[in-house]
């Protein structure tokens, strides 16, 4: 009985994880593109590098919540074949999240 309790307790919190990665990156996107439309419609004072640095940061974070889920989920039941691909995508998210917070500090878009 206790055991069901946990195992449900898990997939629920894998569950909330994945849904906030998802909120996260999804209201980042939002969040750009508005500022994207106010910079070239309505001309304000919006900088790409900002807008880019504030988007990559939200994707960034949204990743560490979809790992925290994987990692979640694979407790329930890990097979090898289960724990394998977890270590697969954990190291594909991290090498993404890496590049993407290097991308924004040494890239520049604008002078």
């Amino acid at each position: 009985m206790d055991l069901v309790f946990y195992t449900d307790a898990i997939k629920i919190l894998a569950l909330f994880f994945s849904l906030v990665g998802a909120v996260l990156i999804g209201y980042g996107g939002v969040a750009a593109a508005i500022k994207v439309v106010l910079r070239e419609v309505f001309r304000r004072p919006y900088s790409y590098n900002l807008i880019r640095r504030e988007f990559t940061s939200k994707i960034v974070f949204g990743l560490e919540f979809f790992i925290a889920s994987d990692v979640l989920t694979t407790l329930i039941a890990p097979t090898q074949e289960e724990i394998i691909l977890l270590a697969v995508v954990v190291v594909i998210r991290t090498i993404l999240g890496y590049f993407l917070a290097r991308e924004t500090v040494e890239y520049q878009l604008e002078p």
